[in-house]
């Protein structure tokens, strides 16, 4: 027999008498877009649920910049971590070696001077794992957010899982993503990224930004004195604007835009 409770709670949901049972069995859980998965362990939606598993970067996490046609700097920035590009030569990457805490790699003698390493061998593995990386997270299937706020997350509270767009995304506003430090997030964007200027992403819960994939087919941009938490894999071109700042990395297919920004590898 059904609880009065949980009856009444399910009549919510829907004044359709048809439809009642399938709302008994429901139990009101179309809101499980704010559900975490410790949230549905006793939820019969739990079994549709299927926590993300990590995206392998291979080499590639090696990096906190990696393109393939360059990376622009407007100076003085301030970068932790390894920075490269390839195949592109290294005269393309206009990093200075004193905004970098880390290693510049380049295929040939011609980047940053005097601290550039060359090593072509690891620049090709990287970009072949970055590339790699990028048709796992694209490729995952069966989202269990489609299409969230029709392409704009301002406001948002962001759980763990896998989400897609078919559109492009919008961050006109301050986000939040929560979850436990094992919990794996997987941002879909078949057009572009925009982040609007002074909006925040902030982490709760223990959430880490290694653990977080923003896959975007289109030109991600992260507008001036934003801070933005993952890791950016782009098809296209990753620009930040005037003093934004990143916890993450930003891995792109074709070029790198900085300008007076900081960029820090997650831990």
């Amino acid at each position: 027999m059904i609880p009065i409770k949980k009856y009444h709670e399910i009549k919510k949901c829907t004044s359709n008498p048809s439809i009642l049972l399938a709302g008994l069995m429901a139990s009101c859980e179309n809101k499980m877009e704010t559900k975490s998965f410790a949230q549905l362990f006793f939820s019969k939606t739990k079994a549709a649920y299927q926590p993300q598993q990590i995206v392998n970067l291979g080499v590639a996490g090696n990096f906190v910049i990696l393109s393939k046609t360059g990376v622009t700097d407007v100076f003085m920035s301030a970068i932790t971590g390894d920075v490269g590009s390839s195949p592109i030569t290294g005269a393309a990457i206009l990093v200075k070696c004193d905004e970098v805490v880390g290693t510049i790699y380049s295929v040939d003698a011609a980047g940053p001077l005097p601290c550039t390493v060359t090593n072509a061998t690891r620049l090709t593995t990287a970009v072949g794992d970055m590339q790699t990386a990028y048709t796992d997270a694209a490729g995952r299937s069966n989202p269990d957010f489609l299409n969230l706020g029709a392409g704009n997350i301002g406001g948002k509270t962001l759980t763990p899982g896998l989400y897609t767009w078919s559109t492009d995304l919008l961050i006109p506003t301050d986000v939040i993503i929560s979850g436990n430090s094992t919990d794996v997030w997987i941002f879909q964007v078949a057009g572009t990224i925009d982040m609007s200027s002074a909006v925040r992403i902030t982490l709760t819960g223990g959430a880490k930004a290694k653990n977080i994939f923003w896959v975007a087919a289109g030109a991600v941009t992260l507008g001036t004195i934003s801070h933005f938490e993952g890791n950016i894999l782009g098809q296209t071109g990753i620009n930040m604007q005037t003093g934004a700042t990143i916890n993450g990395r930003i891995l792109a297919q074709t070029a790198v835009t900085l300008q007076m920004n900081t960029v820090t590898q997650p831990e």
